[in-house]
């Protein structure tokens, strides 16, 4: 949980906040085409829960450091580092927008490529 404490009281931001603000961003970036689960298990509880973010882990460490993990798809043709690393900048840029706060990581995961259109 990541807080912030002044006089008038506390703020705290859960990582599943912080995961649907990395969720917009992931799915905002061109050459993404979804996310993907990081393990089966993982899948099969993303599949059961509503509220889980399929394929974003995001971990508040010591001193509040922020570390983000995206599980992505892309379109197959892209450019895939270039796809990666614009997820990363993406992602980092929204993320310290949203909240003030710097992130440590963005660990950018492609777990597979996707043809969507066949002519």
């Amino acid at each position: 949980m990541l807080e912030k404490q002044s006089n008038l009281g506390r703020i705290e931001v859960s990582p599943t906040a912080i995961a649907s603000i990395v969720n917009e961003a992931v799915l905002s970036s061109y050459g993404v085409v979804g996310t993907a689960a990081k393990d089966l298990p993982t899948g099969i509880v993303n599949i059961l829960s509503r509220d889980s973010k399929r394929g974003i882990d995001v971990q508040i460490e010591e001193e509040e450091r922020i570390i983000i993990d995206v599980y992505v798809i892309i379109e197959y043709g892209t450019r895939v580092a270039a796809v990666a690393r614009s997820v990363m900048s993406v992602v980092k840029y929204s993320v310290e927008r949203a909240l003030g706060r710097p992130v440590a990581e963005v660990n950018v995961h492609v777990a597979g490529l996707r043809i969507s259109n066949i002519d």
